[in-house]
């Protein structure tokens, strides 16, 4: 199986994996699998990635983001509505402005999902790194 091929695979056993008993679903794990999905779509886009990247340490206004990365208003109001319904950015309004900031809250749905494969790859990386100072030393 292809790297891409092995990837979608294991996605859909993830999925698979979401589906209990009798074909029923537990909505609880459905709507953290749908918050999943939608944080991955959304981080998906490189603009989109950007603009966070843009908000990251201060609120910003949509005219700042779109002079700042080169973008029209209209695209960045786009990718930011997006970024919104995937709660990535939060906005609020200052004045006539409304201003945007990251969510930290939202990143931590992508965060929290990548934290699962961490003890098992430092794991195998301390047998590894055990393993060949063990062979080192003899």
């Amino acid at each position: 199986m292809e790297p891409a091929a092995a990837d979608v695979h294991c996605f859909h056993l993830y999925k698979q994996s979401l589906v209990l008993g009798w074909g029923r679903e537990v909505p609880e794990v459905n709507e953290a699998a749908a918050a999943l999905d939608r944080t991955f779509q959304a981080l998906a886009d490189p603009h989109r990635r950007a603009i966070l990247s843009s908000v990251r340490n201060q609120r910003c206004a949509v005219g700042e983001i779109a002079a700042a990365l080169g973008l029209s208003q209209q695209i960045v109001s786009h990718h930011l509505k997006v970024l919104h319904a995937a709660g990535l950015v939060t906005g609020s309004r200052s004045g006539t402005r409304h201003l945007f900031a990251v969510r930290v809250e939202g990143l931590a749905v992508g965060k929290g999902f990548f934290d699962d494969f961490w003890p098992e790859r430092l794991s195998a990386l301390k047998r590894a790194a055990e393993s060949s100072a063990g062979s080192s030393d003899g």
